[in-house]
């Protein structure tokens, strides 16, 4: 596997100032001249990402997509997958993790997610990425800095240094109810589990109704599964 591109510190600070104020399709359209099919849309098929999605379509029939198949998503969730490709032609890379939730019981308790959510987080979905991004040279995500607190101050463009590769967030400056106008207007496809108070979705044994993040891992002070903002080291969860 060839090296992935890297940036100068000085580089990056260009970059940020030209792209902060730069529409998302701009930044969308930038990032996908300067990495083609190295550039990949990582994805929980969160609003965001589906705009994402649209957006990045509308530039190219090239895009990348990956998400984190946990084995524990809302059936919605994996009806909604199978809609966004219909629906954008696209094809979905499924990234699952290496313990089956069988083999995961067996050597970490049935309810990992309830006695250790830090693990469980870090075996079904940080280490799949971390493995599968080793393909890729820069990544898209879909946070905003009206998601949370830990959030609020994210650019629109950094560089990742826990997978050594450019990290993009285009929709950084975007709010929620921008994001709801722009699936409505054009008719793209959501989860209807947004419809039934759930605002952020994740997998169904840490998923609750509640306002904005709060539904997520609500029995706990946990915010971020640790893909975004690792909360405990990798050597305390592997």
């Amino acid at each position: 596997m060839a090296d992935k591109h890297r940036i100068s510190a000085d580089e990056l600070t260009q970059l940020q100032f030209e792209l902060d104020n730069a529409y998302p399709q701009e930044i969308l359209k930038w990032a996908h001249d300067y990495y083609g099919d190295k550039l990949v849309v990582v994805t929980s098929f969160q609003i965001t990402g589906i705009v994402t999605l649209h957006m990045l379509r509308e530039i190219t029939d090239n895009v990348q997509v990956m998400t984190l198949d946990t084995g524990l998503l809302f059936p919605e969730t994996y009806q909604l997958i199978d809609d966004v490709e219909a629906a954008l032609d696209i094809s979905v890379q499924r990234i699952k993790p290496e313990l089956s939730l069988p083999q995961q019981a067996r050597e970490h308790g049935s309810l990992l997610w309830e006695t250790n959510s830090d693990k469980c987080c870090h075996i079904r979905k940080t280490v799949p990425l971390r493995e599968s991004l080793k393909n890729y040279d820069a990544w898209v995500t879909g946070l905003r800095r009206d998601q949370s607190i830990t959030r609020r101050n994210i650019p629109v463009v950094d560089w990742d240094d826990r997978y050594d590769m450019l990290k993009l967030m285009p929709f950084a400056t975007w709010t929620e109810d921008m994001m709801w106008t722009y699936i409505n207007a054009y008719e793209l496809p959501y989860n209807p589990l947004h419809d039934r108070g759930y605002p952020s979705i994740g997998c169904y044994t840490c998923t609750m109704a509640g306002n904005g993040r709060e539904g997520r891992w609500s029995n706990s002070g946990k915010t971020e599964c640790g893909i975004h903002v690792p909360l405990v080291s990798e050597e305390k969860v592997s």
